[in-house]
């Protein structure tokens, strides 16, 4: 039997006797949002009168379900950016304090049902003891292409599931659909480190990127023999990518984002908090917001969840105390409450998912490696070649933009390939730190799991893996750029009553520089020139 069969066989038996019977419950009423009890928030919807999180946060759930700390809420400076901000205080962190809460959490539903089981007309969900209840999905958004099928009902069978959404009197409506065979089996557990040749890369690329392929857990490392199968109830930070949609020719580079959280005693995962940096300033077609949110909502909510669309890969460092976990989660606290202040902006050349994130670390004292950019001199060629073949000073701008931005934090498969490779390559080689980040976990990782989640069936086209390159990009997508397949994504302007007019001014990008030196160049040609016709 493969180790991937044994996984499956012994997690389904997990399932059938671990599980209890399901019972609808208060969303927060129990279990963990992240490295917290879920008690320890409170769940509001509307207005939300004394809350941590600021009025720019606030904005963007006005008419949803979010999380707000009773306890005391990560804070930030305004009058640093972002990473200055994130560098001073992590300068001045102890690591034996308590740890803050995120202001807030998009948890998007009030109410939770764990263990119900899908019947296989998809219509009720069996809750134990010969009970059942209607079945139903919140609305479809208009702008989401997929959906839910008979596809979607058939792989969920065989499998208790933890849903979250709104109970009514002998019914469910889900929001978020998080399989059990996602949870990992830590009693089959046994190192596999990689063989010649692999590499994290390559685990990613497998099979396409495996959206057809079963669930999977693979032990890379641990620091002593059995410390996996112990791993219940320890604190976890963790590495996620999402990998290229089938759909979608502007979203081949797939997505990045650190979660944190605690592992449950039977392995489950589904309430570590995964912070997505996302573009506020567009309407996303699946209702995608930027914020700090449960997993289950990050990969299985039914029309923003990234395992409905694409496949992913999880890098998970199992730590022996919560203090790196909880360096981070309050150092990106601090990031977004920057983020929705629009202190900065999101670009997808230098400020993306991949660089805010790889940014935050380097901030916290994890020297994450830098790869330099593409091309210098393809970005200082390609600003005039492209603002003149598209008649676009937009496009010029944008290929110097891409072309000189540092490329482990302009691809989210580079940024998470160069972080996991680091973080495997100092634990595989004993190396000792000495400050920040680095130091945590080099005396706190216990082991490192690679979970490969495979992508939910729907009527949507199966994803692949994230490209790497511009020139993986292009073997991809047609040449005629109107043969693309795009979603729409209008903009969403944010209310300048709302900006902080004393905050720091973010630096232009690079590309404005260059279009200044671009012009005085061309300037002092043209004035060479009429010099010249003068002289004549």
């Amino acid at each position: 039997m493969t180790p991937a069969a044994r996984h499956l066989l012994t997690l389904s038996l997990m399932m059938t006797f671990a599980h209890p019977a399901a019972a609808a419950s208060d969303g927060l009423s129990g279990g963990r949002l992240g490295l917290h009890d879920a008690t320890g928030f409170r769940a509001v919807k509307g207005a939300c009168a004394g809350c941590a999180a600021s009025p720019q946060a606030l904005w963007y759930f006005q008419d949803d379900w979010i999380a707000v700390p009773h306890g005391p809420a990560s804070g930030f400076d305004p009058a640093l950016t972002a990473q200055d901000d994130v560098h001073t205080w992590a300068q001045a962190y102890d690591a034996g304090s308590e740890a803050t809460h995120p202001p807030l959490i998009w948890i998007g539903s009030p109410h939770m049902l764990t263990g119900a089981r899908l019947t296989a007309d998809g219509t009720r969900l069996d809750i134990g003891d010969g009970k059942s209840l209607a079945f139903s999905l919140v609305q479809q958004l208009p702008s989401n292409a997929s959906w839910f099928n008979a596809d979607s009902v058939a792989w969920l069978q065989g499998q208790p599931l933890t849903l979250r959404g709104e109970a009514n009197a002998g019914a469910f409506m889900a929001r978020t659909v998080w399989p059990h065979h996602f949870d990992i089996d830590l009693t089959v557990l046994s190192t596999e480190p990689l063989r010649d040749g692999e590499t994290l890369a390559t685990l990613v690329r497998a099979n396409e990127g495996g959206a057809r392929q079963p669930p999977s857990v693979r032990l890379l490392w641990e620091r002593t023999p059995g410390a996996a199968r112990s791993a219940a109830g320890k604190p976890v930070l963790a590495l996620v990518l999402n990998g290229a949609q089938g759909d979608d020719d502007e979203a081949h580079g797939g997505h990045f984002a650190l979660a944190t959280g605690v592992l449950g005693e039977h392995g489950q995962w589904s309430g570590w908090l995964v912070n997505n940096f996302y573009n506020l300033d567009a309407w996303s077609e699946k209702g995608i917001v930027a914020a700090t949110l449960p997993m289950d909502a990050y990969l299985t909510d039914l029309n923003a969840g990234q395992a409905w669309y694409r496949p992913s890969a999880v890098l998970v460092a199992v730590l022996r105390e919560p203090r790196a976990a909880a360096l981070v989660q309050q150092g990106i606290d601090r990031v977004f409450s920057h983020f929705y202040r629009h202190d900065f902006s999101y670009r997808h050349a230098t400020a993306n998912c991949a660089g805010v994130s790889l940014d935050t670390l380097r901030s916290l004292g994890w020297a994450v490696p830098q790869l330099g950019p593409t091309s210098k001199l393809k970005a200082w060629l390609g600003l005039p070649w492209m603002t003149v073949t598209e008649l676009s000073l937009a496009s010029g701008l944008q290929a110097f933009d891409y072309m000189s931005a540092e490329r482990s934090g302009l691809f989210p498969f580079v940024a998470f390939n160069v972080a996991g490779s680091d973080l495997l390559g100092r634990l595989a080689a004993g190396k000792a730190a000495d400050r920040g980040l680095e130091r945590l976990l080099a005396d706190d990782v216990e082991a490192l799991l690679y979970i490969h989640i495979p992508q939910i069936p729907s009527s949507r086209a199966f994803g692949r893996a994230p490209v790497t390159s511009y020139d993986e990009y292009s073997g991809r997508v047609p040449t005629d750029r109107s043969q693309w397949i795009v979603r729409p994504a209008p903009p969403r302007p944010f209310p300048d009553e709302l900006r902080d007019a004393s905050a720091p001014k973010e630096a232009p990008p690079a590309s404005r520089r260059a279009l200044i030196v671009w012009l005085v160049a061309l300037g002092a040609v043209a004035l060479w020139l009429l010099s010249r016709l003068f002289r004549r």
